[in-house]
């Protein structure tokens, strides 16, 4: 692409969103510390001939946002629709691919319509800021950085085509260890890159923000703290996760009159996932709620992060990079006056069409094939 890109008839704008999770990963690779890291990816981004970087935390106030609407409507008419709830988080595409192909029809009414950030992230670089810039989405080529492998398979779905754009919202993803070879093929030392600002139109701003709960996101955390005030006026912040079976599965309740009328769970790894489903087909999961990643400890642990070095163990690595995540500035979305203007600016309103097209997406199941080559993707 980048090759190509200097023949001006088929040059594009090429723009790079970073994800804060590949962010820690390459971090702690080079023993940066997140900004540190961030605005040195920028400027070897900018030295190959990248003309815009971004984080994807904005695009993950949205994600959240509709999560905690999309949960709220749920429950409010759960006594009507059998399958409102529990509401199954979508942002793992390892997850959302498992489900299609293996439970099909029947566990997909379950899952949370909300797009991921990476693809809320697509559709705001090549819809919103295109037009701030005067600019065609097909004349974007936009590559994200990401955790996860899946994230390639979640940004070549026909769903995040943009008929409009006559364009993939996602061109490219690059992962953390793919992007460890690229240095090491170039020999560029990350550490002696002279660091460059992030791109402040779509961004976090001078440094990089988190949102409170897990590394995976914080949507349990977010949908909670919002169904709490929303649903029964009760104000709750510190939350207090219960370790269940294993430290990848965890529970948290919420009380009104003695009552538990709110109980998510976190439930990371396949094993804690097969679990949960067969519960949910048996009529006997108790929950409200669940955040499902694909990966044991989440989308930190994800498997295209950059490999603990010789003398450090997977587990070591994993809580290096929960604490650096756990140690970024935090911002809830209603908290971000941008979010807000983005939401009448660029969607006319919260709830509008423009809104369900751009911030949602559907699920097919997936036949199962005897031909590998045959599934549809």
């Amino acid at each position: 692409v980048l090759a190509e890109n200097e023949h001006e008839c088929k040059r594009k704008v090429i723009v790079v969103s970073l994800s804060p999770q590949a962010i820690l990963s390459v971090a702690a690779k080079f023993s940066l510390s997140p900004n540190e890291c961030a605005q040195k990816l920028a400027g070897y981004f900018k030295s190959l001939g990248v003309s815009y970087i971004f984080d994807t935390n904005f695009a993950r106030a949205f994600s959240l946002t509709e999560a905690s609407k999309e949960f709220i409507a749920r429950y409010r008419r759960r006594e009507c629709d059998a399958k409102a709830l529990p509401m199954l988080a979508s942002a793992c595409p390892g997850w959302i691919c498992y489900a299609e192909k293996t439970h099909g029809s029947y566990i997909l009414p379950y899952i949370s319509t909300g797009r991921s950030p990476q693809q809320i992230m697509g559709a705001l670089v090549k819809d919103l800021w295109a037009s701030k810039e005067n600019l065609k989405g097909d004349k974007i080529y936009h590559v994200t950085l990401m955790p996860c492998f899946d994230k390639k398979l979640e940004a070549a779905r026909e769903d995040f085509f943009s008929e409009i754009h006559s364009t993939q919202e996602v061109d490219c993803v690059l992962t953390p260890v793919e992007l460890e070879q690229m240095l090491e093929r170039d020999n560029v030392n990350l550490t002696q890159i002279q660091p460059v600002p992030l791109d402040g139109d779509l961004s976090s701003g001078p440094s990089l923000i988190s949102a409170p709960g897990s590394g995976s996101g914080g949507y349990a955390h977010h949908v909670f703290v919002n169904a709490a005030k929303e649903l029964f006026g009760q104000d709750v912040s510190n939350l207090q996760w219960k370790v269940l079976r294993n430290a990848d599965f965890r529970e948290i309740t919420l009380e009104d009159n003695g009552e538990v009328v709110l109980r998510f769970a976190l439930a990371y790894g396949f094993r804690n996932i097969q679990n949960l489903v067969q519960k949910l087909k048996r009529g006997k999961s108790p929950y409200h709620y669940v955040e499902v990643m694909a990966c044991p400890s989440g989308c930190l642990n994800g498997g295209a992060q950059i490999r603990p070095e010789n003398n450090t163990s997977s587990k070591a690595l994993v809580a290096r990079l929960e604490e650096a995540y756990a140690s970024l500035p935090t911002i809830s979305p209603a908290d971000d006056p941008r979010v807000a203007e983005c939401y009448s600016e660029w969607l006319g309103e919260e709830d509008s069409a423009k809104a369900q097209k751009f911030l949602h997406t559907k699920y097919k199941a997936v036949e199962m094939s005897t031909n590998a080559l045959g599934i549809k993707w």
